[in-house]
């Protein structure tokens, strides 16, 4: 699947419509995100079930600012409406790939309620 250009108005509806969202925050002046463009176009095209979504962080400052990105890129995976991973530089494919295996493979029900009990646990939080 080709990467898609994701926008405040377009991240909803794409978090809610897929399974598993991969999101590269990037800026065109970014030397490192232009080196990572490639790999990340490469690795999009093996994974039909998954959404590659780019971000570009000097036209989506408010989507890059809710996701509190202060160094680009910075890959982010969201699983089921959860975000399993957020991690700034570039990735080899390789670990591109072991990263998306790994997302694949983790207990949604266990992600949840762990992410459940850790939101208990914040104080004065009823």
């Amino acid at each position: 699947m080709a990467t898609i250009e994701m926008t405040k108005d377009s991240f909803p509806t794409t978090v809610a419509d897929n399974d598993m969202v991969v999101i590269d925050f990037w800026a065109s002046w970014c030397g490192p995100c232009r080196q990572f463009a490639p790999v990340y176009d490469t690795v999009s095209q093996r994974h039909e079930d998954i959404v590659f979504a780019k971000v570009d962080t000097e036209a989506e400052q408010e989507l890059a600012a809710a996701f509190e990105i202060s160094s680009i890129p910075t890959l982010a995976i969201i699983r089921e409406g959860v975000m399993v991973f957020a991690q700034p530089g570039a990735l080899p494919e390789n670990v591109l790939e072991d990263l998306l295996s790994q997302a694949r493979a983790l207990d949604m029900d266990e992600v949840r309620k762990s992410v459940a009990d850790a939101s208990s646990d914040v104080p004065g939080d009823a």
